[in-house]
């Protein structure tokens, strides 16, 4: 019996320290998820930002600076935030450092504008994690520390890297880019307000930079509409012969607020889509997820357009505005971009009366770093004898994406105000067995960690 109470003090003791020990373990795997969701919401916050389409001129115009020129510019605080929600042993991580850098290589430097001139190539974000003093259960009871809480220290580290393939070149070879739920929407590789193409054969953006610090593609607003006559049932666009529509390349724009789209070819029901656009495949591409159709970027005439249908409508009723009305939340009240149309630089995202987040706290007009009212577009062209008049679904090459932020919806038009947060080309040289880098933007977000 003394042999068998004496076995329980032992076995007791190990079993208490086992605990004890599995909390910190279990403490160091919450520190990594605090520093994975803190390095993934840093490069969100630059890729929405637009610097990587301002790979000339960020160091020197102030718009890196502007967005992770410090330890409270808005990419470090937003990694920050995101740090401190994933608690550790219960409690916030008291030390959350965020470091940039260029590439592959090391992020050493707390302001981003010592990062380089290839940061606005691939950006890298890094974070690292602290959490010291971290509390003992069972093991005090053995006295085996002086107090409530063990000397040990937890840390841990995360890298992610905003992708985008348009001066990836000056790097090594670009990969191109894929995006899933990507709208419908097949706008011409036409700048509105600087003219020439959004993106070159190589698949550079044309005109980089930021239009609020200057000059440039970033920041412009201007508003997208149906290529089509209004009086059709189907997309005929009005003027085959050329000036003004999708048969250029690049198009003449009628106006520097203005960029015609053609529907894309929709040929499944898309996942994720809420009731008040599920009318056809087309409004669920725009108002839900569609991941199944497939939109290849660089390769010769690869996506189908559907001109069998008029998105825009005429009456009210036409799928772009029905399902963009769905998707945005408008009728409920959208989000919107701090100075409206004319947004100011940093963009800042507030929550509107009908975003869905105010179901767990989040109030209208507070500052989020996601939103519906951001949308991927296709950018096409046609060859000069790919588009005929009545031409049901003829072949368009996509030559990179837009990502925009829809600002408001005409619904006796179709058309949509759109405030442009990025561009990524392509190039021409893309093959159809290419391997691409996937995600849901057309600057994707990933993490570069080594395990």
């Amino acid at each position: 019996m003394a042999l068998v109470a004496g076995s329980f003090v032992a076995i007791i003791a190990m079993a208490a320290l086992s605990i004890d020990v599995g909390t910190l373990y279990q403490a160091k795997a919450e520190a990594q998820r605090a520093a994975d969701a803190a390095a993934l919401a840093g490069a969100r916050t630059i890729s929405i930002s637009g610097i990587t389409g301002d790979p000339t001129n960020g160091a020197s115009d102030g718009s890196w600076g502007d967005i992770c020129g410090s330890d409270t510019s808005p990419a470090s605080v937003a990694a920050k935030n995101a740090g401190q929600q994933n608690l550790i042993s219960g409690v916030v991580a008291p030390t959350i450092n965020v470091y940039y850098g260029a590439g592959s290589t090391a992020a050493t430097n707390l302001d981003c504008r010592n990062a380089g001139p290839n940061f606005a190539v691939n950006p890298v974000v890094t974070v690292t994690v602290q959490s010291a003093n971290l509390p003992i259960f069972f093991a005090r009871i053995f006295s085996l520390f002086g107090s409530n809480f063990s000397a040990t220290t937890v840390g841990a580290k995360a890298s992610a890297e905003v992708y985008n393939p348009s001066q990836s070149g000056v790097l090594a070879s670009m990969i191109p880019v894929q995006p899933r739920c990507v709208k419908p929407l097949i706008v011409a590789n036409k700048d509105p307000g600087n003219g020439g193409p959004l993106v070159d054969a190589t698949g550079t953006i044309a005109n980089p930079g930021i239009s609020q610090l200057g000059s440039g593609v970033i920041g412009e607003t201007f508003t997208i509409r149906a290529d089509c006559w209004s009086t059709f049932t189907d997309c005929n666009p009005p003027d085959l012969a050329g000036g003004g529509h999708m048969i250029d390349n690049p198009p003449t724009a009628p106006t520097t607020t203005l960029l015609d789209y053609i529907p894309a070819f929709v040929n499944t029901n898309s996942g994720a889509v809420p009731a008040c656009s599920s009318a056809t495949v087309f409004q669920q591409a725009i108002g839900g997820c569609d991941q199944t159709t497939v939109y290849s970027c660089g390769v010769a005439l690869a996506t189908e357009a559907d001109m069998t249908i008029n998105p825009g409508g005429g009456s009210g009723t036409g799928d772009t505005a029905t399902a963009a009305q769905c998707l945005t939340h408008s009728t409920g009240g959208a989000d919107s971009l701090a100075g409206g149309t004319t947004p100011t630089f940093p963009f800042q995202i507030q929550a509107g009366a009908g975003n869905l987040l105010k179901n767990v706290g989040v109030n209208t007009g507070d500052t989020i770093t996601s939103s519906s009212s951001i949308v991927t577009l296709p950018i096409g062209y046609f060859s000069s004898t790919g588009l005929a008049f009545g031409q049901n679904q003829p072949f368009v090459t996509i030559a990179g994406y837009l990502q925009v932020f829809v600002q408001s919806i005409d619904p006796p038009t179709g058309n949509m105000v759109v405030t442009v947060l990025n561009v990524a080309g392509c190039g021409n040289a893309v093959t159809s067995g290419t391997a691409y880098v996937t995600g849901t933007s057309p600057v994707p977000v990933r993490l570069i960690t080594s395990p």
